[in-house]
């Protein structure tokens, strides 16, 4: 892979302020989850429990789905670029999915609940889709990948009583590691989330459903991509409104009925498994309803009264990559017991108030640093260890509006 300059290309704001969108969501759940500490003690004060729960029903895996789909669509937009200039970019951007997945790793001994390294190696996954031209089937296979197909069979041999389908899940047994809430060293939390942080995440991922959730969302995002769904916006005005309703109404029939539906599956002492995967099932169904109610309804918005109002998101979008790290290198010291330790006096109301003006502030940021830079400070390093040169514009030439 040698060195190559790097043209610039113009930006699709619209994905931009989707992908700022999402960030939001997922910071908004880390912050009254403490950075994955709310488990040792959760609330039980029912005006507390509100701000959690509210926040939770609505951004909850549903802003991580979110990404997943954006992830899909940039994943298009980087192949088909390269495509149309008469070169195929597979190999290197395998190798940025390999950067991508070194800086997760890092991360993720900073704060276990990385999502950098999983996208990494789920964007392995994608990439021989992009050979497959038949949208319809890329479609059909990313619906396929969020109906589960994994736990259908591990249900269906619950169901007929095979012993290790029949194994609780090992996420069920976690619990919030003592260093995280009285550690005093660092080190003990880095070393803590490599030995324990790490195995816990891929186990809870897999046997959640995430990475099948994640590789039907970013197949669904291809299929956007190439559509011209962020391109061509005007084509897709009666899709939007119409996905918007379609989302909505099955998301309000599945809150009002996933416990009966969950509850419709047998369980007993010797079959413990069945119903969990289902109830697994339905929640996670769930979550994607509200998802593409939030995807169309952001977009229906977007492009039609609100894009003034929401691309005040666009330039969070553009670096998305570098404020996630700063959210974490952030609040993990204030929530963890190598830092402040506030995870155990810090209300709900509290961490989302604090929550929504640190993005507020991080806005802003994103909003000065690109009148003086191209690439935000990290998607810079990425950038340029993906071609392997430092010749990649970062300050902007005066008089430049890229």
């Amino acid at each position: 892979m040698a060195a190559q300059k790097i043209d610039f290309v113009p930006r699709m704001e619209g994905l931009d302020a989707l992908r700022g969108f999402a960030l939001f969501g997922l910071f908004i759940v880390h912050m009254p989850e403490l950075f994955e500490l709310y488990w040792a003690h959760p609330v039980t004060d029912p005006v507390q429990l509100l701000w959690h729960d509210a926040v939770f029903t609505v951004f909850a895996g549903k802003a991580f789905a979110l990404l997943a789909m954006c992830f899909g669509v940039s994943f298009f937009i980087i192949m088909d670029r390269s495509a149309n200039k008469g070169k195929d970019f597979t190999g290197r951007f395998v190798w940025r999915l390999v950067v991508l997945g070194i800086i997760g790793l890092i991360h993720g001994l900073w704060y276990r609940g990385d999502i950098l390294e999983v996208l990494a190696v789920m964007g392995l996954l994608l990439v021989p889709f992009y050979r497959v031209k038949s949208n319809a089937l890329i479609l059909a296979l990313g619906a396929l990948f969020l109906l589960q197909p994994i736990m259908i069979f591990q249900a269906v041999s619950a169901l007929s009583g095979a012993a290790w389908a029949n194994q609780p899940f090992y996420y069920w047994g976690g619990k919030v590691p003592e260093a995280y809430l009285t550690g005093k060293s660092l080190m003990e939390t880095i070393r803590m989330n490599w030995v324990d942080g790490h195995p816990f995440k891929w186990a809870f991922m897999y046997e959640s459903g995430r990475l099948s959730q994640i590789l039907g969302l970013s197949l669904i995002g291809m299929v956007l991509g190439r559509i011209r769904f962020f391109g061509a916006p005007e084509t897709f005005g009666r899709t939007r409104v119409i996905g918007f309703v379609v989302a909505l109404v099955t998301a309000l029939g599945l809150w009002h009925t996933k416990d009966m539906l969950t509850n419709l599956m047998p369980a007993s002492d010797t079959l413990i498994m069945p119903r969990a995967l289902w109830g697994s099932m339905v929640s996670g169904w769930f979550d994607l309803s509200v998802m593409f109610s939030l995807f169309f309804g952001f977009t229906a918005l977007y492009y039609s009264f609100a894009g003034k109002a929401l691309n005040v998101l666009a330039p969070a979008g553009r670096m998305t990559l570098s404020l996630y790290l700063l959210q974490s290198l952030i609040f993990v010291p204030v929530f963890y017991s190598f830092g402040l330790g506030l995870h155990a006096t810090m209300t709900q109301s509290e961490a989302v108030l604090i929550g929504l003006g640190a993005f507020a502030a991080q806005v802003v940021f994103a909003h000065l640093w690109f009148k003086g830079f191209v690439y935000g400070p990290v998607e810079w390093l990425w950038r340029a260890a993906t071609y392997l040169t430092l010749n990649v514009p970062f300050v902007k030439k005066k008089g430049s509006t890229a």
